[in-house]
């Protein structure tokens, strides 16, 4: 088979991830394999996109190779699924895949972002392989590696293919249109990140009617008009000196005109089924912080055009960005249905976490990710010094074996209940002993609510 590897690492041939197609490419010398480095390239391929349109013409079977940054694909890469987009080169019944390394935070979005827009074109997708970085030095890893091609060469001849998303029923959504009037302001800041380009009416109209009805100074930073230099390169040089490798500013623009502000809202339309790449090169760009939830406890919300219900992948990502960040999330506002009422609610509970100073527990996307965050710092402190010291001031080492108490504890408990006398005596007792503490709380709560009175 023709097989084209597009390497969507900005490092080109310096990628960790494109080694494991190079493997492959050593182990099945009846393939051809070509390797485009569409990322390294991109700036080269937005001016002539014909040496990857032919390259894909030419291709039997496309692998996708990158590393996930933050939920998804690197933003160049993004940035190519849009420039192979708009070219429209036929790529119907080609077939596709992807290898991805990582550490496995939220790779399943960054492979479902993928396949939703291989199914766009009209591709047949094979479910991909999301290795860890390291994988391919070890014999496990090089098995999966040889299991996972078997499997693609299974599946071209028999299937099976990750089907298509259920597509939107036409006509769902009204243009929107500013027309709310403004209620008095009493301070505050709250920042609204877009990426809205100018002749995107809808999502500029929702920007208007929800800075109208909020009753906070707010102010607009718009994505499109910041020269970046590029997309994150994961260089990794910011670990170590804490400054962006690119000389365009954006470490010191984010930190003194984002990250100030008492509240964040993004407002984006709905591309690919993310959003348009500037907004993607944002959002990568804001590793000069490294893994420090430097914004924790800052409630934000979502003003979002387009058929987001019909978008399972996207929802996850935005609940999953606020939950790892640390952040309330107020909600997200769409032009789905009433929007109107959806900003007016935004609005409303935006204001409560102000006011209130809202925080809820982390559910298993903040939990998880912290934990593969906690690890990974905790092992490479020598080298990320900034995030070993915040991740220390702030408590995230929460390593269970820290919890010594608690697990003499529970060995005490388990001896004792390995006894038969024992254990009939306390399994009766249990219940009782474990709402102790709780029915405390809660004559502790009536206490209060009589003092109130």
């Amino acid at each position: 088979m023709n097989i084209l590897v597009i390497n969507g690492c900005p490092r080109g041939g310096e990628s960790i991830t494109l080694q494991t197609s190079l493997y492959l490419k050593a182990l099945h010398p009846e393939h051809t394999f070509t390797v485009v480095h569409g990322a390294q390239r991109i700036r080269a391929l937005e001016r002539d996109f014909s040496p990857l349109r032919e390259a894909l013409s030419r291709a039997e079977l496309v692998i996708f190779s990158y590393p996930v940054y933050t939920f998804i694909a690197p933003s160049q890469p993004h940035r190519l699924m849009e420039l192979i987009k708009a070219d429209g080169v036929d790529l119907r019944g080609k077939f596709v895949t992807q290898i991805t390394t990582s550490k496995h935070f939220f790779d399943v979005t960054a492979h479902a972002w993928l396949e939703e827009n291989c199914n766009d074109l009209g591709m047949r997708v094979i479910r991909g392989l999301s290795a860890g970085m390291e994988d391919l030095l070890k014999e496990k890893g090089q098995l999966q590696a040889r299991q996972f091609f078997d499997q693609v060469m299974f599946s071209i001849g028999r299937g099976p293919f990750v089907p298509p998303l259920p597509a939107p029923p036409e006509g769902t959504r009204q243009e929107y249109a500013a027309h709310l009037k403004s209620v008095p302001k009493r301070g505050g800041d709250v920042v609204i990140v877009t990426n809205a380009a100018p002749e995107d009416a809808p999502l500029r109209a929702m920007i208007a009617d929800f800075r109208a009805v909020l009753p906070f100074e707010s102010r607009v930073v718009e994505l499109r008009s910041f020269p970046f230099a590029g997309g994150c390169l994961g260089c990794l040089k910011c670990a170590v000196t804490g400054k962006c490798v690119y000389k365009d500013n954006f470490d010191t623009f984010l930190r003194e005109n984002i990250q100030t502000a008492d509240a964040f809202v993004y407002a984006f339309s709905i591309e690919n089924h993310y959003t348009h790449s500037s907004f993607k090169c944002f959002d990568d760009r804001q590793f000069c912080n490294g893994h420090r939830t430097v914004t924790s406890g800052t409630p934000m919300g979502y003003l979002i055009s387009g058929d987001y219900n019909y978008e399972p992948n996207l929802r996850v990502i935005l609940e999953g960005r606020a939950e790892v960040g640390g952040n309330y999330l107020s909600g997200v506002a769409t032009d789905e249905g009433d929007a109107e009422a959806n900003i007016r609610s935004l609005a409303e509970n935006l204001t409560l976490a102000l006011d209130r100073g809202f925080t809820r527990p982390a559910n298993f996307y903040g939990v998880g990710g912290t934990k593969i965050f906690r690890d990974l710092i905790y092992t490479m402190q020598g080298f990320m010094k900034a995030d070993h010291k915040f991740y220390k001031e702030h408590g995230i080492y929460d390593f269970p074996q820290k919890q010594r108490g608690t697990i003499w504890k529970m060995r005490l408990v388990g001896a004792m209940m390995a006894v038969p006398a024992a254990r009939k005596q306390m399994t009766a007792q249990m219940s009782k002993a474990m709402l102790g503490p709780y029915e405390k709380v809660l004559r502790e709560a009536g206490k209060k609510k009589g003092a109130a009175k």
